[in-house]
This record gives C-alpha cells, structure tokens and sequence, in this order.
C-alpha cells in the first residue's frame, strides 16, 4: 500500500509483427475498447511498454535488476517506467486526460475517474475472458469487485496493490517507537495516547540531544498528500474507525461523512496541539519536506513516528545500514482511550487500486498476455521469491532463503531490492496475498510468519521477546475480532467526474490541509474555536450535500458487489 515519463517526453514502441491496424470502438460510458484479436505480436518478441505509476518507486532500476532481466527474457517485454514521487499522480494524471497523451498501461490510483470520462481506458473484460486464464483463476468469484460501477459495468483496471484472500500476518504502521527507547524505559506497556506521550517524554528528558544533535520526540510529514498518512489519518485509527479515506461510514445507515465530524477526533487532534505546545511535537511538521523528514529519521534523532513503514522504510533501511538497528521503531497500536477498539485490521474483502490498459496501446492483446504471464504461478514465484539457486533454495519441497541473502534483505533493503527487483513488479498484475499456497504447498509471498520472524532485526526480535509477543500484530485487535465491511475500502473507490463532487471535495480537502495545522499549531485555550471554526467551514463549503451524494455511492457499491439492493 501504495509511480518516468517525464514532462512530454514521446512513448517510445518497439512493435514487430503488428497483424493489422487496431479498430477502435465504443465502449461502456467514455471509455475506449478495441477489438482483441488484432494489433497481436507474437509470444516473446522483443516489445518496449510504457508505463506511469501513480506511487513513487525510489529503487526502479529500469529491468536491470534479476528478475527484471528474468522477465524479459521470459516474456520479451521491457516496461519504460515512469514513477510519480509525491502527489500520487494527480497533477500528472489531469495533464495526461487534457492532452490525451497517455503511457500503455497506467497504476492511477486515485485517479481512474479523470481517465474513464476522457476515453483513455480500455474496457478489459472481454480480454481478461479471451486472453488471460490466470487472471480469471485469481480473481475467481470476485470479478464483480473489478467492475466501475453499476451504470459503467467495464473492467478499467485488474487490482494490483493488494493481493487476493490476503491474510495479514504483521503490522507495518501504527504509532512506532525506537526499540532503545523502549529499551531504556524497561518496555513499558503503550496502549494510550498518554502512554505513548510518556514514553517519548521520559526518553527526551534523559537525553535532549543524540549524536550531538537535538534530539527530536515526535515528527510528522505534513508535505503535500502525504499529511493524510501521518497527520489526519491517525486521528481516525486511534479513534475507533476503519480507513475509508476522507469519511467515516456509519456501519448500520451507510451514511457517509467527513472524519473530521467525529467529536472524538477533534480530542485527537487536540492531543496533537498539546504535543505541540509541550515542545514534543516537531516544531517542522508542517513545513518540512519529504526529503526532510527522512533525513531526519535516518539520523537516528527522532523517537517517535506515526506513520506507515512504507514511508519512511528508505530511512529505516539507512538506519540497519549503518548499524543502528536499535533506532529502527516498533509498531503499537495506540488510542485515545483503554475503551476504543484499534479498527486497523478491519477486513474489506478483497479490494485495491489497479493496472490498466490505455487506448495508446497499439497491442492490447499482447499487454494482457504479459499481465496473466506474471499472475502464472511461476511468475508470481518470480516477483516475490526471486530466481532460484540465487534468492531462495528448494529444499525438502520448501522455498527456503539463504542466511546471507535473508541478512542482507534485512538490513540492506534498498540496495537489495535494487538488486534484485524482487517486489518491485507486483504493480504491474494480479496476485495472490500473504498466506496463500501454491500447487507445491509453498507460499506465494515471502510474508508469512515463520520468515517474517526471520527477516526482524535483533534489537526488533529483542523488543518482541520483552513484550511476549512474535510480531508486531500482535499489539493490534485482529481480524476475527472485526466485522467485514461490505463496502471494502472506500480510499480505494473512484467516483463519477461531472459532478459538483469534485470540485467541492477540493473545498474541502484545501480547508483540511489549512486548518487542521493552524489547529494543531494554535494555543490551547484557542484550540476549541478553531476546530470548530474549521467543521462550520466545511458545511459553509457544500461538504453536507457531498457527503449526501457521497453516501449514494457508497450504497451503490454495496449493490454492486453483494447483489442486494441498498436504500
């Protein structure tokens, strides 16, 4: 969870053996579909694809890596990539639907609306049907969660980001704490916004500065969309609620609203404001960059994060790379109060952000074939485990990874995956999720408990051994404690364009990124108008009749995957 084409840089084609010119029809809605059985090259002839991917990709080596070059040779493709690095496509994507200059295939995220109502995806179902049997076997029952919705039933994209009948076997966000901190402090039980405040304050006393550098208790990245991950989406997680982006769902009505609404997040982000005012919050959160914040973590200064390890996990790489292990961070799970039930691990079914095919593509066909070649049991073998004899060994039937490749996994992360490219191609098709087995009875992905365990650090193993536990998931409420939501995940669902929607969730979304700063920044006996300035500001912005049509969706998703009717 969670993308070069740069500036107007041409697409570049290597296509040999086109059979015909490419016909291009009408689709459902706006899209495009063309017929699939023309524009076909054959099997593994040298062809370059382009690609833009809405999520960055710091250690894309351009195929270059082992399985990058496996894949070639395996399929003949060469994937021309372009990875977005810090607003998850979106100004990118909107450039793209103006000019209708568009890559091959796309991971857009959030944005498929922008290019569904442009004419720029093609409707994959009848290929996926004539083309691609190892997607149709992964997706199984479950093609109806592909669909964009009820008046627009096409396939735009094949759900990438997550994998299906994944089972979670750790936890990689939450609250974290460096493992010296909790060290010197004995492994104090954090289960409160008061513990976790305690403990960052205890360590910080006895040592204000680390490395001959202020030492920093908590920071936060507040740069751009990524506020969402570390400033506003923990106001929810700590607060009882599942992830469903911008808007909490009522679990009986279905009716939706702003996050924000909830009086117990407003107690959340009052704690961030004492933080703040004590001195323990970082006094850079909200004007420091990407590039800043890491910088930061990766010196070894900060004691606390809230965050998702994949947005620091470069920072923690240098941190193992440099020996210093034991300030990389532990993960709990932290709420407001003893009462308030960690929704983290709330199952959605199967549900992600996809991988489409653009109407730019002279050879669909040929695309979709290289897709279903990587959703093949040894292509998902391949971008998970690597190549055999060199990233895992088959021993008594087992998948097994070698002591020094597993070291340097774990503590040279970056430079491995460079390496290696072993995850860096799971963008790029379907897949099955952490805990399921293949023909072989071996896992498909490397995340399962057993090599989990094995890939922890010592001074993580240390930590987890003082609190009793053998993963960091273990701090969490799991899922057989939560029911499913019938909705999946909403921050996972594209909405119409046309609309009045947009351009008031903009409002909206422009008033957030102001006012819960000046909020958290303001003093605390001003901190009650603020906030609630700041609520009175969203309704005077239209957001009561956007959580209105917004609810309408969320229903009509519910029709759309279980088959009954939601009123």
């Amino acid at each position: 969870m969670r993308g070069k084409m740069k500036g107007n840089t041409p697409k570049t084609f290597a296509m040999l053996m086109l059979a015909s010119a490419l016909l291009v029809t009408a689709g459902c809605g706006n899209s495009g579909s063309k017929d699939s059985s023309s524009g076909e090259s054959s099997g593994t002839d040298p062809i370059t694809v382009t690609f833009f991917g809405a999520d960055a990709s710091p250690t894309w080596n351009k195929m270059q890596d082992a399985v990058g070059k496996e894949i070639t040779k395996q399929t003949g493709v060469t994937i021309e990539a372009e990875y977005d690095v810090n607003n998850g496509g979106e100004q990118k994507i909107s450039l793209m639907a103006a000019s209708g200059d568009y890559p091959d295939i796309i991971f857009p995220k959030g944005n498929l609306s922008k290019l569904v109502d442009a004419g720029a995806m093609l409707d994959l179902t009848d290929l996926i049907e004539e083309h691609a049997p190892n997607l149709k076997k992964i997706y199984g029952d479950q093609m109806n969660r592909l669909k964009y919705s009820t008046e627009d039933p096409a396939i735009y994209t094949i759900p990438t980001n997550m994998g299906v009948d994944n089972m979670t076997f750790d936890a990689t966000g939450g609250f974290e704490i460096q493992q010296k901190v909790l060290k010197e402090l004995g492994y104090p039980e954090v289960k409160t916004l008061e513990d976790y405040e305690n403990v960052l304050k205890a360590y910080y006393e006895k040592h204000p500065t680390i490395d001959g550098q202020p030492t920093i208790p908590l920071t936060l990245n507040a740069d751009d969309w990524k506020i969402m991950i570390t400033v506003t989406n923990p106001a929810f997680q700590a607060t009882g609620a599942p992830d469903d982006g911008e808007y909490y769902v009522n679990p009986e009505t279905y009716e939706a609203m702003l996050h924000y609404k909830r009086p117990e997040e407003k107690e959340y982000f009052r704690w961030l404001n004492k933080m703040y005012n004590e001195g323990l919050l970082d006094k850079d959160t909200f004007v420091q960059k990407d590039d800043q914040y890491k910088s930061k973590i990766a010196s070894g200064r900060v004691l606390g994060l809230i965050d998702q390890e994949w947005n620091y996990q470069e920072a923690e790489n240098a941190l193992k790379g440099a020996g210093k292990d034991d300030s990389t961070y532990a993960h709990f799970s932290v709420s407001l109060n003893e009462d308030i039930v960690d929704h983290s691990f709330q199952p959605t079914g199967f549900d992600g952000y996809g991988i489409g095919i653009t109407t730019s593509a002279e050879d669909p066909v040929r695309i979709i074939k290289f897709m279903d070649w990587l959703a093949s049991d040894e292509g998902q073998v391949l971008r998970n485990w690597g190549i055999e004899g060199q990233h895992y060994n088959v021993v008594d039937g087992k998948r097994v990874i070698p002591d020094e490749v597993q070291d340097r996994k774990t503590n040279d992360n970056s430079n491995f995956s460079k390496e290696t490219g072993i995850g860096l191609y799971n963008v790029f098709s379907a897949r099955y999720g952490d805990g399921v087995k293949d023909s072989t009875d071996n896992y498909y992905t490397t995340n399962f408990p057993e090599q989990i365990i094995a890939g922890y650090t010592a001074a993580e193993k240390e930590t987890l051994k003082a609190y009793g536990i053998t993963t960091w998931k273990e701090f969490f409420p799991s899922e057989e404690e939560l029911p499913l939501k019938e909705w999946g995940a909403l921050y996972n669902m594209s909405v119409p364009t046309g609309t009045d929607y947009d351009v008031t969730f903009q409002k909206t979304q422009d008033i957030v990124r102001k006012r819960i700063p000046e909020a958290v920044l303001t003093s605390p006996a001003n901190f009650d108008k603020v906030y609630d300035d700041f609520l009175a500001e969203l309704d005077k912005a239209g957001a009561v009749e956007m959580e209105k049509q917004y609810t309408v969706w969320v229903k009509d998703r519910i029709s759309l995957w279980t088959g009954k009717e939601v009123k």
